[in-house]
C-alpha cells in the first residue's frame, strides 16, 4: 500500500479457527490509500511521536522517496531534511498539534538523489477518538508550482476586474458564464444580467460569425490570429454597429487526465473608430483615383460632350460607393 502502513492482527488462532479478516477496515484502508494517492498535492502524516505514518505518490514524485522507504521513519532528519535543519523543521511541523487551524511554512527538503527542493507546507493536527491530538498531517507542494498557481489566479482575477478590454468566459453551450465590467459595458447590459443568455439576445447582427468562431475554437483550438467581427449591439438607445477585434482561447480542465473543454475565453477590443477611419481613407483614395482616371479619359476625347459623359462615368462610380 503506497499511502499508509497496513497493520495485521497478532492474535493466535487455534487450529480449527479460520482467520476472519476485518473486511470493513481493509476496505476503508484501501479507500483512504486511493484517495491519498489520487491527490494533486503531496501529503504525509506523523503520529504523536513524529513517526511517518502516511506518504502518498505525489510526495514520492517530488522527493523520490517511496512510501515503503518513508513510512516508519522517525521525522525527516538525515533523509528528507539536513541534520542541521531537522530540529527546526520538525518543531514547526509538530507544533501544529497544539495550534488551531492550519499552519503554513516554507522550508527546503532533500530529494532521494541529494538535491534540495523548496516547498510550502500546510499542516494541521489530527485528533483521535478522545478529541486529543494524535498526530499531524502535512500537505506540501513545490514553491514554484504554488507561485505559478497564485499567479494564474491573480491574472484571472485581474482580467475579470481591471482589464481595459472585454473578457468573456463562454461555456460549451456558447452562453456567457463570466464577463468583466468592460465587456458588460460593450454589450450594453449588466454583468449579472448577461450570464447564461444566448448571444442572439445580446447581438442583433454578427451572431452567426461569432458563434461559428467560438464553435471552431471548441473543436479545433485557438485561431492563429485575432479576428475582426462586425456586430450590432442591442442597447436601450437602439442598435449600435461596432467592430470588435477578437481573440479566442480554448479552456480545458487541468484536473482531467484528458483535455475536457470547459468553454472558450473570448477577449475583444472595440476598434470601430479605427476601422471607420480606415474605410473613409480607403474611400477617399478610391474617389481620388477615379477623378484622376476621369480627367485622363476626358482629355483623350475630341468631342466635349463625350468627354463630359466619360468624366461623369468615372467620377460618379467613386461617389456612388457606400460603406
Amino acid at each position: 500500500m503506497s499511502a499508509s502502513r497496513r497493520s495485521g492482527t497478532t492474535d493466535e488462532l487455534g487450529p480449527d479457527e479460520p482467520e476472519q479478516p476485518d473486511q470493513p477496515d481493509r476496505d476503508g484502508a484501501d479507500l483512504l490509500a486511493a484517495l491519498l494517492d489520487g491527490m494533486d498535492a503531496a501529503l504525509c502524516a506523523f503520529d504523536a511521536d513524529g513517526v511517518v505514518t502516511h506518504w502518498n505518490r505525489e510526495a514520492e514524485r517530488i522527493l523520490g522517496w517511496s512510501a515503503a522507504e518513508a513510512v516508519g521513519r522517525h521525522g525527516f532528519a538525515g533523509w528528507a531534511v539536513r541534520e542541521a535543519d531537522a530540529e527546526e523543521v520538525e518543531g514547526r511541523l509538530m507544533s501544529a498539534m497544539q495550534a488551531p487551524g492550519r499552519q503554513v511554512h516554507e522550508f527546503a527538503l532533500l530529494t532521494k538523489d541529494g538535491g534540495r527542493v523548496l516547498v510550502r507546507t500546510q499542516s494541521a493536527a489530527v485528533h483521535g477518538p478522545d478529541g486529543k491530538p494524535a498526530g499531524v498531517y502535512c500537505a506540501f507542494s513545490e514553491v514554484h508550482a504554488q507561485i505559478d498557481l497564485e499567479r494564474s489566479i491573480a491574472l484571472s482575477e485581474a482580467l475579470f476586474e481591471d482589464a481595459s478590454w472585454g473578457v468573456v468566459l463562454v461555456d460549451a453551450d456558447l452562453r456567457p458564464a463570466v464577463v468583466n465590467a468592460h465587456a458588460a459595458r460593450a454589450l450594453g447590459i449588466g454583468r449579472t444580467a448577461v450570464l447564461g443568455r444566448p448571444l442572439g439576445e445580446l447581438l442583433a447582427q454578427g451572431v452567426e460569425e461569432l458563434e461559428s468562431a467560438l464553435t471552431h475554437v471548441l473543436a479545433e483550438g485557438a485561431p492563429p490570429a485575432p479576428a475582426e467581427i462586425w456586430v450590432s449591439v442591442r442597447t436601450p438607445e437602439g442598435e449600435q454597429r461596432r467592430c470588435w477585434r477578437c481573440g479566442f482561447v480554448r479552456l480545458a480542465s487541468p484536473l482531467a487526465e484528458e483535455p475536457v473543454p470547459l468553454g472558450v475565453g473570448w477577449l475583444f477590443n472595440d476598434v470601430t473608430v479605427a476601422k471607420q477611419a480606415e474605410q473613409e481613407a480607403s474611400l477617399l483614395r478610391f474617389r481620388s483615383n477615379q477623378l484622376h482616371r476621369a480627367a485622363r479619359a476626358a482629355a483623350e476625347c475630341e468631342d466635349p460632350a463625350e468627354a463630359a459623359t466619360i468624366h461623369l462615368d468615372f467620377a460618379l462610380a467613386g461617389f456612388a460607393t457606400t460603406r
